[in-house]
């Protein structure tokens, strides 16, 4: 009866605000709820692509360049270029990547943010952000 309630007022709500309400989806065994980590980026190969990682965990990361252009004050147009890393884990993707993409060739990825830490030289925890390639798409 109250569930019933509480819904009733969203729907009128909704209508008077033009807004939406999304049911939580929440797995009740596991309390594991959906969430959305997305991107896509297409620029240009920044360096030739590097094999890193080991024998167990390989990995194929490269840089990709993408582009914003803006209008300056004086009316001058700028570009601000932004660097992404983008690592790709995925056994057939790695092997396409690392023997086919080249530097400044020009590619779409699909895949993932994902940030971390890593530990410098002097041992300070330093932040790092990622892209994990679920697709890569190239342009001749």
């Amino acid at each position: 009866m109250f569930r019933k309630v509480i819904l009733e007022a969203r729907s009128q709500i909704g209508r008077l605000n033009n807004v939406r309400f999304l049911s939580q989806e929440v797995n009740e065994a596991t309390k594991i709820e959906k969430t959305v980590n997305n991107v896509t980026l297409l620029g240009r190969v920044g360096a030739e692509p590097q094999k890193r990682g080991s024998a167990e965990h390989p990995v194929v990361i490269f840089s990709l360049a993408t582009h914003t252009n803006y209008k300056y004050e004086r009316g001058d147009f700028m570009q601000k270029t932004d660097w992404h890393k983008i690592c790709v884990f995925k056994p057939n993707l790695r092997d396409a990547v690392y023997n086919y993409l080249r530097k400044g060739q020009r590619v779409m990825i699909n895949g993932r943010i994902s940030y971390s830490e890593f530990k410098d030289e002097e041992g300070n925890s330093r932040p790092s952000t990622a892209i994990i390639a679920d697709d890569v798409i190239f342009f001749q």
